[in-house]
């Protein structure tokens, strides 16, 4: 009978092999264009949109939108009614206390929102001027 011998690992090395798991933590934006008397007010999001933390130099990109259209695409708004849509961007960095959301296009009517307040939850609510 053959006896079979365990080998020994180094805790070390265990440790090492130990799967890491990293959790992809999400900013989620919710916006809101505010109501307007004009009618044919038409709104879309660029993919240029960033979360952006200057001090760290740090850019969350824009990960998902909803009920807003993506450029070329447009979205009408209906008047006299605030509008709502939604944006998803990939994590911040821990250290980041607050944050731009800042639209960056090749044309005018780009927004920027500056000096964000860093929360616990990664969850927003903001104005688009």
């Amino acid at each position: 009978m053959t006896t079979i011998t365990k080998p020994e690992i180094s805790p070390e090395l265990l440790a090492a092999l130990q799967p890491k798991v990293e959790i992809e933590k999400q900013v989620i934006i919710h916006c809101c264009f505010p109501a307007s008397g004009f009618s044919d007010m038409m709104i879309r999001i660029w993919s240029s949109t960033f979360l952006i933390d200057e001090s760290l130099g740090h850019r969350s990109v824009l990960i998902h939108h909803e009920n807003i259209s993506l450029f070329p695409y447009w979205t009408e708004v209906t008047p006299m009614k605030d509008y709502w849509f939604t944006l998803v961007f990939s994590g911040l960095p821990k250290e980041c206390t607050s944050f731009d959301l800042k639209e960056e296009i090749p044309e005018e009517g780009g927004f920027w929102i500056k000096n964000i307040k860093r929360n616990e939850s990664d969850v927003y609510k903001v104005k688009i001027n």
